[in-house]
């Protein structure tokens, strides 16, 4: 579908970098969910051939080749994005995010305003907060829970954790037997990154390092009323605190289901630049 090269960035660490090399029109930058290896998933490179778009993905630290980074938080991942897109000579992109890489996209449109051009995150969770009730909704809030009380916590319950089918609705299971199938075998492909996984918890529900109110660039909200892993009550919140956004609310949609919007979603970023 492309090409994989390790970059090394500033630092020192390996960031490993998938692109399709193609497209004339816009280049977006996907950040994956969680746990997910960042390599390029075949839904989103069909829907951005057909309309002429560049795909460039990433694994986030710890995961699919990446050099781990402790202590990394959600506003880490906008220099990462800066140095590889200027390693491979691009100027201006937009972003897309998926779950956990929801707030990574966030991230990117709060702190490279100058290079984003648009955010879009599909089922992304909220900062944490106690303004209202952030795990309500959620079939099995364990692995945030631990994530908010630390790496150590979290890298414990990764080592017993099991994955609790309920989260999600049959209308995901489907997705991930038809369109996303390269999704769950990704997914299960990043299993054995542990600290990739639980260094995204922490990031998750820690501080990210930047306000909502910092995110000025426009953005688009996709989110599955039905969702049970997280709930449309955070994408409300997100809403509430973008200075520039709208939410598309899908009432029948699961965490995974919803993805199916993202050729639409596209044509949302594509009318932006």
């Amino acid at each position: 579908m492309g090409t994989t090269r390790d970059l090394t960035l500033a630092d020192g660490r390996a960031l490993r970098v998938h692109d399709t090399g193609r497209g004339a029109v816009l280049t977006v930058v996907w950040h994956h969910g969680t746990p997910q290896t960042g390599a390029l998933l075949a839904p989103v490179v069909e829907a951005a051939d057909a309309r002429d778009i560049r795909v460039i993905s990433y694994g986030r630290p710890g995961y699919g080749g990446s050099a781990v980074q402790a202590g990394r938080t959600i506003a880490s991942a906008a220099d990462d994005v800066r140095q590889l897109a200027d390693a491979l000579g691009v100027g201006r992109f937009a972003v897309l995010g998926a779950s956990g890489g929801g707030p990574h996209a966030l991230a990117c449109g709060a702190l490279l305003p100058d290079r984003v051009s648009g955010v879009v995150c599909h089922a992304s969770p909220a900062p944490y907060t106690e303004e209202f009730d952030w795990y309500a909704g959620m079939i099995d809030d364990s692995e945030l829970r631990a994530g908010r009380e630390g790496r150590e916590a979290s890298l414990a319950h990764g080592e017993t954790a099991e994955f609790n089918e309920e989260q999600f609705l049959p209308i995901d299971w489907k997705a991930l037997e038809t369109t996303w199938s390269s999704l769950g075998k990704d997914a299960g492909a990043a299993g054995g990154s542990a600290e990739g996984q639980a260094d995204d918890q922490v990031a998750l529900a820690s501080p990210w390092g930047f306000d909502l109110s910092a995110v000025t660039v426009p953005v688009l909200l996709a989110q599955g009323g039905a969702d049970r892993v997280i709930p449309a009550s955070h994408a409300e919140w997100l809403l509430r605190g973008l200075p520039d956004a709208e939410l598309w609310l899908r009432p029948r949609d699961g965490h995974i289901s919803v993805l199916n919007t993202i050729p639409v979603t596209l044509d949302w970023l594509l009318a932006l630049s």
